[in-house]
């Protein structure tokens, strides 16, 4: 068949910044190589659950986050994009891999996904409001002790609150099977730290996304300076987005290590095992992927990406504030979660667990018990 009659189907998520620039991307490729790819969206909560196995046999091109990764992978409705014809290609992203991006899309030696939107939970602050970020845990309770703070903990955000004040404090959160998903004191640690700031923020958190967060946060009428620790989303570093912008900064240390063990996010662009262009496919994902796409038409129509050098570019930076030179440590620094089959679910309850126990001032030990209960569970249920 023809380059020019060939048209590739996508699915990507419903924000801006996950579906503005893969149909920017789009309408460059086509003039450039004759194959056309459309894109629908899904929500956020279905991008979050939706079964990839399921959109596997509708698109050729799928986005996807890491943690599914080992889930996808056994259910055999990927393509392996790890092939000779790119193998260049791909030597040339995992050099310029954006913190774990590249590699927690790896798994059991083959490469599943190209990361085109690098994320971690950073620091959001308002500028009019703060003359600098916080820089400790400490500032942050002060912060939130005057009314001034937010933070998202709609599941799976309270587990992410969770692993990155673990890794944070040096002791992070076990990713195999091979022991506890925490270490009891550790545990116990973090939680009185999650306790503490909860209890000095308003209850709404517990309904609040990052995106929620955010909107809050960016009213004109708004007093919340800081949110410690939420995934990052550049559209609202943007003078024009929002009543008042938000800066964006490393996250605030918890113990001695800096701006490390943050829980890393993004996205990557995936090939499915069904699709019949199969090669025009790969080559989209690639392009996608890489330098030109990512500081050219990907970040100038909004999107978030996930290549170093869009990281780095001046010219990518300037219209967002800094946003990513700003972030940037936090990103090199983060920590990828656990990818195993039985693990979304795991996330899921554990996140829920968390919820319930800070609701009705739980004690830790009872939490930290459970919570290596349910991650030794999680290999158990293949």
């Amino acid at each position: 068949m023809a380059a020019g009659n060939i048209t590739l189907n996508g699915m990507t998520w419903s924000h801006p910044r996950g579906y503005d620039p893969v149909v920017a991307c789009a309408d460059v490729w086509r003039k450039r190589t004759g194959v056309g790819v459309t894109w629908d969206k899904r929500s956020l909560q279905d991008f979050e659950s939706c079964p990839v196995n399921e959109l596997a046999t509708r698109y050729d091109l799928i986005v996807i986050d890491h943690p599914h990764v080992g889930q996808i992978t056994e259910a055999g409705c990927l393509t392996p994009l790890d092939v000779a014809d790119h193998a260049a290609d791909a030597s040339e992203l995992a050099a310029a891999s954006v913190g774990g991006s590249f590699t927690s899309y790896t798994w059991n030696g083959r490469q599943w996904a190209l990361p085109i939107d690098a994320a971690a939970q950073v620091q959001a602050y308002r500028p009019d409001l703060m003359a600098a970020p916080a820089r400790t845990w400490d500032e942050v309770i002060a912060l939130a002790m005057a009314g001034r703070v937010l933070c998202p903990m709609k599941p799976p955000h309270s587990l992410m609150v969770f692993f990155t004040l673990a890794a944070n404090l040096g002791n992070a959160c076990v990713t195999t099977s091979s022991g506890e998903l925490v270490d009891s004191a550790t545990g116990a640690q973090v939680y009185g730290m999650v306790q503490d700031l909860v209890a000095r923020v308003d209850a709404a958190c517990f309904e609040m996304d990052p995106i929620a967060v955010s909107e809050r946060m960016a009213a004109a009428d708004s007093t919340i300076a800081c949110a410690p620790l939420l995934y990052g989303y550049v559209s609202y570093a943007k003078s024009d987005f929002r009543s008042r912008r938000l800066a964006f900064a490393d996250i605030p240390a918890a113990g001695h290590l800096g701006p490390v063990g943050s829980a890393l996010g993004g996205t990557g662009i995936a090939v499915s095992a069904h699709t019949a262009h199969r090669r025009e496919a790969i080559d989209f994902a690639y392009w996608l992927a890489g330098a030109e796409s990512q500081k050219g038409p990907y970040a100038a129509a909004g999107g978030q990406p996930g290549h170093a050098a869009a990281w780095g570019d001046s010219a990518v930076n300037k219209p967002v504030g800094d946003f990513y030179k700003n972030t940037r440590d936090t990103l090199e620094g983060s920590w990828v979660r656990p990818r195993h089959h039985g693990y979304m679910e795991f996330q899921a309850d554990a996140s829920e667990r968390i919820n319930r126990a800070l609701t009705v001032r739980e004690d830790g030990g009872h939490l930290v018990a459970d919570l290596n209960g349910m991650f030794r569970e999680s290999f158990r249920r293949l």
